[in-house]
């Protein structure tokens, strides 16, 4: 009977069905852009979330992190890989073509670099790391050499692309460490932990260790760890998913004020009708039943093809945002299709229970009557 029922009128159904379809997309396509930002920003954070960068800090009389310090970060984080780093910068010249790069002057390589042709050693005593865009650019080969402060040295891998943030605007040269032995300090420390929560408490050690002089606090060294980072954008992305649910929801809200009117509008039509069945026995919580039904029935046909195109835009948002359209089919993804889906529903069902309770109280002999 229920199912009947709707389809008496199939343009007021049909309406009825529609704004719970956008709504559904609304929520579901907002949702999910929101998921797709958050993968979008931990896929770029991944590879640095696990790593302290130290510096000299604002307090520190020294130029630099000196040898000593380094010694004692190891020795306070001995699970931890460390690595000291000098920096400097220089144009270098093949074939008439010059480039600007800045260089790092590092032994173990391998922990902080990655390749993309070549090798990256874990101690880097002789040979070179360029970027790939600077060799592309140059027209070098690996065996190559290259001139620094002097000596030659060949080049052994291509940086990959993501690995170039120097301020040559990615072009970058790693040399030995002994390059830069004019140096005395490093001007910089990266500490590489297992995964960033290992990260944050190894900088907070770090800390305690060299800034927290009694009740004194003083910035000794800089310590800095993107782990706490993504903390800070997980918490961003977090909220503005929340405002994004929430303006697709009104969508869904202007919907259940349409299926409440659908409902009122179907049982003032309907009325001598539900008061012949009561008169001959239906009692009121079958009609209070049928008529909740009409409603669930308009929640779960609006649900579901909300949900169907919610996914193909998903697919469009995930290619867009995350490079990655098929990771709509994960969690992160289909809570969004699911939430739409049964919000879609609950709204229906309680747009109905004023129509519901009014027709299943309304007395038979005065329904009867008009």
């Amino acid at each position: 009977m229920a199912w009947r029922n709707l389809g008496r009128n199939r343009v007021r159904t049909g309406l009825a069905t529609l704004g719970i379809i956008i709504g559904v997309v609304a929520i579901a396509s907002l949702g999910m852009a929101g998921a797709a930002l958050q993968q979008q920003a931990d896929s770029n954070l991944s590879g640095l979330t696990d790593e302290i960068r130290i510096a000299s800090g604002e307090d520190s009389e020294e130029d630099g992190v000196t040898p000593g310090q380094v010694d004692k970060i190891r020795n306070v984080v001995p699970e931890a890989t460390i690595v000291p780093q000098r920096t400097n910068s220089t144009t270098i010249s093949v074939n008439n073509e010059e480039s600007i790069v800045s260089v790092t002057a590092v032994t173990d390589a391998n922990a902080l670099y990655d390749v993309s042709a070549g090798e990256a050693p874990a101690r880097l005593l002789s040979g070179a790391l360029i970027s790939s865009s600077t060799a592309q650019s140059l027209g070098l080969e690996l065996g190559d050499p290259v001139k620094f402060n002097g000596n030659l040295y060949r080049v052994r891998g291509f940086l990959a692309e993501e690995d170039g943030f120097g301020p040559s605007g990615g072009n970058e040269l790693v040399v030995p460490l002994s390059a830069l032995s004019e140096q005395d300090n490093y001007d910089s420390v990266t500490v590489i932990a297992s995964d960033g929560e290992s990260a944050i408490q190894i900088a907070d050690i770090i800390e305690q260790e060299f800034n927290q002089q009694g009740r004194k606090t003083e910035e000794i060294l800089d310590v800095s760890t993107f782990a706490s980072a993504q903390e800070n954008i997980n918490s961003f992305l977090s909220t503005l998913n929340l405002a994004l649910l929430g303006i697709g929801s009104i969508s869904l809200i202007v919907a259940s004020v349409a299926i409440l009117n659908v409902m009122l509008m179907s049982t003032i039509e309907r009325r001598g009708e539900i008061g012949v069945l009561r008169a001959v026995g239906i009692r009121r919580n079958e009609v209070l039943r049928m008529i909740l039904a009409e409603a669930g029935f308009l929640g779960l046909i609006g649900g579901t093809l909300g949900a169907v195109v919610s996914m193909g835009a998903g697919i469009i948002i995930f290619r867009f945002l995350a490079d990655n359209g098929m990771l709509v089919f994960t969690w992160r993804g289909l809570q969004h299709l699911l939430s739409g889906f049964g919000f879609a529903v609950f709204a229906s069902l309680l747009s109905g229970i004023y129509p519901a309770w009014k027709a299943a109280n309304d007395h038979p002999v005065e329904a009867l009557r008009g």
